[in-house]
């Protein structure tokens, strides 16, 4: 017989932690393993019952916990019951020197008499406690405000069963599928069959019946839903509904970035999805910057990752082609334009952060390139040269509607009434007619191997391109490399992004800034423009970020 719960034991008063439940119960499979489980606010600890000395003890931190759950067994004369619980903490990875989560579970009986349904609701009582405990024990990092998904949570799952490798379908239901029963999260699988398809369903869709929105495949698919949701007549509330990311494609930038905002060591392919699939389930949500991007059309679009020109838009979109090999097809796409490096002609113009309200500067890495020479370009002030003063203006092209301001207003999303819903204003961006306000800094070099505004920590699983990005930091950092770099020096710095050490190659013909807004007007007659990996109109282009406007579940 297993001893009362009701009580705690005196051995699980130690250094002052008391346990909320102590018991004793024996191994599912072997009713002569006994052990005792004490259930303190922070951990579960399991000590085998022995009359020799030095018993074994584990101790599994509830941060790790992503559920539990009581049960009868299936055997009907049976009348313990039983209560399981699911930890993914970090383990050494086999035959490797990294770490990572791995799957564990604890399994206990439960015969405290002979009556199967008091051992069931004593069962229950343990399985409660721990989901309970776990909730409050989530993973948080210092300094970062979280909210949570509201439980239990009701999702509904994108899949795009032809992204990355076509795989994205057998990934769910061989790694993600379980974590949400293990969970207890309720959701409704959503396969797309067409593009567009997650764009058209969340614009028009109850959003009401959903807590949470999760995408299993690469970042085109979030881009999808995020354009969907900022077009609904009621965007202000659904732009507010978590986002949840599983990487199922081959870039996978947004979901790389997730686990690095956790804190968690590196992580890819099948440990990546285990680590973002643990997060979906512990359910934090922090803010999530977007970008409001214009085009010469008047076509207005929403980004969550990056806006490309040149070789890093090249590389995204001739490397379709090599889409069946995964994430490799992105160094595959760099060595084949590397062999004909383009150059491009252009205008840029930025509006730069103020020092004085930069968030701190992220950690320094070791350079991987220290074959280059010297230093960074250092940030340069709109005064130190007179052509950074000239505005850059294109008179082919008609004014955005509601964008015709050439003063600076608050950083806070702005809305404005058109008699029916309110729309987003993008307050520091003039037409695409008009030229850029005084405050703004005007680059001298009109040639450009390419331009990346990035406002996410990755690029794709393996470029670590902006080490000290937030989901949440109110940024776009922006990178360009002027033309004279040469192809072994252009590689170097790509390889270098792999262990986010490029910012310290010293470079000269790479500078980086953090801005709020930019203006992109290419005079190359010919080339690709991206927008989270998708290609978009080729023309003048403008953006500006709207902090926090999004939400996403992140560790």
């Amino acid at each position: 017989m297993e001893k009362d719960a009701s009580e705690p034991d005196p051995s699980c008063q130690r250094n002052g932690v008391v346990a909320v439940l102590y018991g004793e119960f024996t191994d599912i499979l072997n009713d002569r393993l006994r052990y005792s489980v004490s259930l303190t606010e922070s951990a579960l600890t399991i000590q085998q019952i022995s009359s020799s000395p030095g018993r074994t003890k584990v101790v599994f931190n509830l941060t790790d916990c992503i559920g539990c759950r009581a049960y009868r067994g299936p055997d009907k004369a049976d009348v313990g019951a039983y209560f399981t619980a699911y930890f993914y903490p970090f383990k050494r990875r086999w035959m490797s020197f990294g770490v990572a989560r791995q799957r564990v579970e604890q399994c206990f009986r439960v015969a405290l008499a002979q009556d199967p349904l008091a051992n069931l609701q004593e069962a229950e009582r343990w399985a409660h406690a721990i989901r309970d405990a776990s909730v409050l024990q989530a993973p948080r990092r210092h300094g970062v405000l979280y909210k949570e998904v509201r439980r239990p949570c009701r999702v509904m799952v994108l899949v795009n069963p032809h992204s990355g490798r076509g795989q994205a379908l057998q990934l769910f239901t061989g790694h993600v599928q379980g974590m949400l029963t293990e969970a207890a999260v309720p959701y409704t699988l959503v396969i797309t069959e067409h593009q567009n398809h997650a764009r058209e369903m969340v614009r028009k869709t109850d959003l009401s019946q959903w807590d949470a929105l999760v995408i299993m495949s690469g970042d085109g698919l979030l881009f999808e839903v995020i354009n969907g949701l900022m077009e609904r007549e009621d965007w202000q509330e659904a732009i507010q509904i978590p986002l949840g990311i599983l990487p199922g494609g081959s870039g996978n930038a947004l979901a790389a970035s997730v686990h690095h905002y956790s804190q968690s060591p590196p992580a890819w392919n099948e440990e990546l999805l285990l680590s973002c699939g643990f997060m979906l389930c512990k359910g934090l949500v922090v803010s999530l910057d977007l970008v409001s991007i214009h085009l010469a059309s008047q076509q207005r679009l929403f980004s969550f990752l990056s806006l490309a020109w040149g070789f890093v838009a090249d590389v995204d979109i001739e490397s379709e082609k090599y889409r069946h090999v995964g994430a490799i097809r992105f160094l595959m796409g760099t060595l084949v334009r590397l062999a004909s490096l383009r150059v491009y002609q252009g205008r840029l113009a930025y509006l730069p952060v103020k020092e004085a309200n930069l968030p701190a500067s992220p950690p320094e890495h070791p350079s991987l390139c220290s074959s280059l020479p010297c230093q960074l370009i250092p940030n340069s002030s709109p005064n130190q040269n007179s052509r950074h003063n000239r505005s850059i203006t294109n008179s082919n092209h008609n004014t955005i509607t509601n964008s015709s301001h050439n003063t600076i207003a608050s950083e806070r999303p702005a809305t404005q009434s058109d008699g029916k819903t309110r729309t987003l204003v993008d307050s520091l961006l003039p037409g695409l007619d008009q030229p850029v306000p005084e405050s703004w800094t005007v680059v001298k070099e009109e040639d450009f191997v390419l331009v990346l505004a990035i406002y996410q920590s990755h690029l794709a699983e393996d470029l670590w391109t902006v080490p000290g990005a937030m989901a949440d930091d109110g940024l776009i950092h922006l990178f360009y490399v002027t033309a004279g770099i040469s192809r072994p020096a252009l590689l170097r710095l790509f390889l270098a992004m792999e262990k986010g050490a490029h910012l310290a190659c010293g470079c000269p013909y790479l500078v980086y800034k953090k801005v709020k807004a930019l203006r992109l007007e290419p005079i190359s007659p010919q080339g690709v423009i991206t927008v989270d990996g998708e290609m978009v109109e080729y023309g003048p282009v403008q953006a500006q970020i709207h902090p926090g406007l999004a939400r996403l579940i992140c560790g």
